[in-house]
């Protein structure tokens, strides 16, 4: 592992990420561990919503921190979940989950390990229970 550091100025936001509806600003920890976790800040992209459907990620952790704006979630075994500046949630792995909706200027950071995961669209739980 080496040291890192990632400065605002000179960063940049990137809409390639795992949703089109989100913005993704690299925070260099994958880089820096070689893989093992990646940390970035992910903001909402104005007029653009949520649309990803059930889903689970095949990782080891999963933690999000909202800093700014609002997320709402559904989780298998949980129900709907909001989340506000200053709400942190750890996913387990595997958890089937949906976003519902978000706010425009939503910012939070999420951290994963591995830094690389496959995403799996999943049906929701309720239809895989009648099955």
């Amino acid at each position: 592992m080496r040291f890192s550091v990632n400065h605002l100025d000179g960063s940049e936001f990137r809409s390639d990420g795992l949703r089109p509806f989100f913005e993704y600003r690299d925070l260099g920890i994958a880089g820096a561990t070689d893989g093992k976790f990646l940390a970035h800040v992910i903001r909402a992209r104005p007029g653009h919503h949520a649309a990803g459907g059930w889903h689970r990620h095949d990782l080891g952790f999963q933690l999000v921190y909202v800093l700014k704006g609002w997320v709402k979630f559904n989780y298998e075994g949980q129900g709907e979940v909001l989340l506000r500046a200053g709400s942190c949630v750890h996913q387990p792995p595997g958890i089937r989950h949906a976003e519902v909706d978000h706010s425009d200027d939503l910012e939070l950071i999420e951290i994963t390990m591995p830094a690389e995961f496959a995403t799996e669209t999943v049906v929701p739980p309720e239809q895989a229970a009648a099955e």
